[in-house]
């Protein structure tokens, strides 16, 4: 079993910082500007939707180069549509639109069975229903006197 650990601290305003175990870059991120959040940044609406299509990049290159399919370039965009739904906002949708470059037509076929199959393998998008568990722990810092 594999774990992978992310967190983020609050910085000020709407916005922090995220960073990952192992991953020296932390990201800034704020709340999106519909929430009163910074225009310009990254958000954790950004992050889920970037994480779905970067999971089918390496997915989709994973399979190629095990199949020993030529790949000229890839990429791939990932939109995430919100909506209200009975108990609040929620993603209710996620459209994957990969555009693929190969060298020669007799290929597609083969191409559009290996997207097929990086859909299925693509194990953030198979996640995306799963179990949230939250385990808080609060502390309670006694202000400091001079």
């Amino acid at each position: 079993m594999s774990s992978y650990v992310g967190s983020a601290r609050w910085t000020r305003g709407r916005r922090g910082v995220a960073e990952a175990e192992g991953v020296e870059q932390p990201i800034d991120f704020s709340a999106p500007v519909e929430f009163q959040g910074q225009a310009g940044m990254w958000t954790p609406e950004h992050f889920f939707a970037a994480a779905v299509a970067g999971c089918f990049v390496t997915t989709f290159i994973a399979i190629a180069e095990i199949s020993k399919f030529e790949v000229l370039s890839l990429e791939v965009k990932a939109e995430g549509s919100l909506e209200k739904v009975d108990h609040g906002l929620q993603f209710t949708r996620v459209t994957i639109r990969p555009v693929l470059s190969i060298a020669r037509d007799s290929d597609r076929e083969r191409a559009l069975r290996l997207i097929e199959k990086a859909e299925r393998s693509c194990l953030v998008a198979r996640s995306l229903r799963s179990e949230v568990t939250v385990e808080p722990k609060v502390l309670v810092q006694e202000p400091v006197t001079a």
